[in-house]
């Protein structure tokens, strides 16, 4: 190869290594917001309100990395996905990651090539039947009809079941939340089976609700958390670290109320926690320069909904329709799954 041959391909081999080295979070920087592939309506978790805008306990992860990012919590636009769609929208760019109730499993992370940074809701599957069916137990459902979502692991779960307990069901297979409750509501399946804090949040939403009951089974194990795409570790990052800043909100006491209280309580006091002062750039060290983020990014996101626990309580917890209580969701220091790495 003679010289100038040489010095083109080294040329080109460049340009393409600077087109690759292109992250996600510069096509969100660029672009202004972030897009968060949501649920197509799943009350609590993500569905609009009256004015349209995305609510819920997975709507304000996205709203807290926009937050991150920002400094501002309105800069995400949130895009409804099906159970079928959700991957096909994140592996071709349509969205930057997912935050929808999607379970972690083996050939998702593998064959499908995405990363699940996080687990933000540990869920079980679930069935939901109307009182006068008379049944008290999933195994009871001999022959019965039942609404399941095609592309979901909640489809092959039910088949597990059924299988391994010797007893028959006939599918009736729907796109999305909204349509299985309607379908179940209308009479076309026996059973509704999905995870069971979905059931929990559909059951909210029915007049007649005293008239559902779900079933004792747990049939299945369902951690449910954002996703993002393979090959982009610093977007993987910004996620998963957002996601624990809340978890550690909580853990130190920090709310979205007395967040400006604490940082200046911090910024008085020489000897205050040191890892709350890393947490909300305060001080000499700047942790979100690691992740291409300014020294505010997790005060920003917590300041945008508040804490993890603030965030489960206002749109799920035991004091909302849909009742769920803390579990495997409360923190490790209170029994619960979860846990987050030190800020160090």
């Amino acid at each position: 190869m003679n010289k100038s041959v040489f010095l083109g391909a080294l040329a080109a081999a460049a340009l393409v290594s600077g087109m690759a080295a292109a992250t996600t979070l510069d096509d969100v920087k660029a672009r202004g917001e972030l897009i968060c592939g949501s649920n197509t309506g799943l009350t609590g978790f993500g569905a609009p309100d009256a004015n349209g805008e995305y609510q819920g306990f997975d709507a304000s992860l996205c709203k807290a990395i926009a937050a991150a990012i920002f400094g501002d919590a309105s800069k995400v636009k949130f895009v409804p996905t099906t159970g079928e769609t959700r991957f096909t929208a994140l592996a071709s760019g349509e969205v930057d990651l997912l935050v929808r109730n999607s379970t972690w499993t083996f050939s998702r992370d593998n064959d499908l090539k995405f990363d699940f940074v996080a687990v933000n809701y540990y869920d079980g599957q679930g069935f939901m039947v109307k009182k006068d069916l008379g049944v008290s137990s999933a195994k009871e459902l001999d022959g019965a009809t039942v609404c399941i979502q095609t592309g979901t692991t909640t489809e092959l779960n039910l088949a597990d079941f059924f299988k391994s307990n010797n007893i028959t069901y006939t599918p009736v297979t729907v796109a999305d939340d909204s349509e299985a409750q309607r379908q179940y509501v209308a009479g076309a399946c026996d059973a509704y089976t999905t995870d069971a804090s979905g059931l929990a949040a559909s059951r909210a939403t029915l007049a007649d609700a005293e008239n559902h009951i779900i079933l004792p089974e747990i049939i299945s194990k369902e951690p449910l958390g954002p996703v993002v795409r393979h090959g982009d570790n610093q977007w993987g990052d910004i996620v998963r670290w957002v996601y624990f800043s809340l978890l550690i909100a909580e853990e130190k006491g920090i709310t979205k109320a007395n967040i400006g209280e604490i940082v200046a309580t911090a910024e008085a006091d020489a000897s205050y926690d040191p890892e709350v002062k890393r947490l909300l750039g305060v001080g000499e060290e700047d942790m979100g320069k690691m992740m291409g983020l300014d020294a505010l990014w997790a005060r920003n996101a917590i300041a945008a909904n508040g804490n993890y626990g603030e965030i489960f309580e206002a749109n799920i917890g035991a004091s909302t329709p849909i009742g769920l209580a803390r579990g495997l969701n409360a923190l490790w220091t209170q029994g619960g799954l979860q846990y987050a790495p030190p800020v160090r």
